[in-house]
């Protein structure tokens, strides 16, 4: 006869071992390949950081307008010999920078500026097939998270707008009386290659995070410095749109004194040109002067922002906007040096690069306001 059980024993010989409750469920089915798409990301975002340098160099060597056609494909190839060169000579010969500016120049000196805007096209490609390998890679594997499809398919679309936003800019210089393309066409093609660099960054920095962390982090974001660091994000935007529109009309190496223009602080005849409009985007001296007011408006804002994000009580956040204020005045003095020695080479193509530091530094400033790192109570 089996004994009397207790009414609160377990049915069952057999105890099954409790579970130990698993962290990080929410990233579970998620995952993806984050580390191998987060890496790809990183060299594309090297990759345009390249193509916005050589950009610069091709402006400030005036190279852009020595290939005269747009082939996105068979483009690739360069002249391959002597017939192909003198080919490819005889359509810039036809163009007005030529006519106008450059009717002395020889075959040997033809081919140093062609090599330029080459390079740039070519590195235009070759970001465009490293998206195009690491997109349609991930996707053929399912290696993508869930809701990131688009988000990674965003910047090849852009860069395929830029391509032809490229081509619309160097059209400008190829017809009438332009030695140069239309600033206002250049700055819409830097502008969008910075959009394309932010977008990509900000890709990069959510995934160098868990989903979970993000979405704890975000419950704690400083709603007042993320609102203030967006203006500051926004404010450098059109900063670099002005810089582009200086470099399309050369006004960095006119007006080479500081803090004054030609001995006064506003430019002699900044209103010359009729009609009115075509000063702020021809008038070298109203072009740079408008582009040193936002520069100073910039450094007072960044300041206010600095201040703002003293009184944070996350200690990486108060790093971020500390790294984003010395490169602002980094930044300030690289553009005044830029201006005292005429544009020189090497020293507009560091504040072009002190342009992409400072608006990266911005943007992750913004991004630990807006997510911020956790940390022990002891700060």
């Amino acid at each position: 006869m089996s004994a009397k059980r207790s009414i609160f024993e377990e049915v069952g010989t057999e105890q099954k071992p409790r579970e130990t409750p698993k962290g990080g469920m929410i990233d579970q089915g998620r995952r993806g390949a984050r580390g191998a798409i987060r890496a790809w990301l990183m060299a594309l975002f090297a990759l345009v950081v390249a193509m916005i340098l050589v950009g610069g160099l091709t402006r400030l060597t005036d190279s852009g307008l020595s290939i005269t056609e747009w082939k996105p494909v068979t483009g690739a190839i360069p002249p391959m010999n002597a017939a192909d060169w003198d080919s490819e000579f005889a359509k810039y010969q036809t163009i007005p920078e030529f006519q106008l500016q450059n009717k002395d120049m020889t075959l040997s000196e033809f081919k140093s500026i062609y090599w330029w805007e080459w390079g740039h096209r070519f590195l235009g490609r070759f970001v465009g097939l490293v998206w195009a390998v690491g997109f349609f890679g991930f996707l053929a594997l399912k290696k993508i998270p869930p809701g990131w499809t688009g988000r990674l398919a965003l910047p090849g679309v852009l860069g395929g707008v830029q391509g032809a936003v490229g081509w619309w800019m160097v059209s400008s210089g190829l017809g009438g009386e332009m030695l140069d393309v239309a600033s206002y066409r250049l700055a819409t093609h830097l502008g969008l290659a910075f959009a394309i660099l932010g977008l990509i960054a900000w890709l990069v920095f959510q995934l160098g995070r868990a989903e979970r962390d993000l979405m704890q982090a975000r419950r704690n974001r400083e709603g007042k410095l993320f609102g203030m660091s967006t203006g500051l994000m926004h404010f450098a935007f059109l900063q670099i749109l002005l810089g582009a529109l200086v470099a399309g009309i050369d006004a960095g190496r006119t007006y080479n004194d500081w803090p004054l223009m030609a001995g006064a602080f506003t430019p002699p005849y900044p209103f010359e040109l009729t009609p009115i409009w075509r000063n702020f985007f021809e008038n070298a001296g109203l072009v740079q002067f408008i582009h040193r007011m936002a520069g100073y408006l910039l450094f007072v804002f960044g300041i206010v922002v600095w201040l703002r994000a003293r009184r944070s009580p996350n200690a990486d956040t108060r790093f971020r906007f500390n790294a984003v204020l010395a490169m602002l005045v980094v930044q300030m003095v690289l553009g005044i040096v830029t201006v005292l020695y005429m544009a020189q080479l090497h020293i507009a193509l560091t504040h072009q690069l002190g342009a992409v530091v400072l608006f990266v530094l911005i943007l992750r400033a913004r991004f630990g306001a807006g997510y911020p790192v956790a940390q022990s109570i002891r700060g």
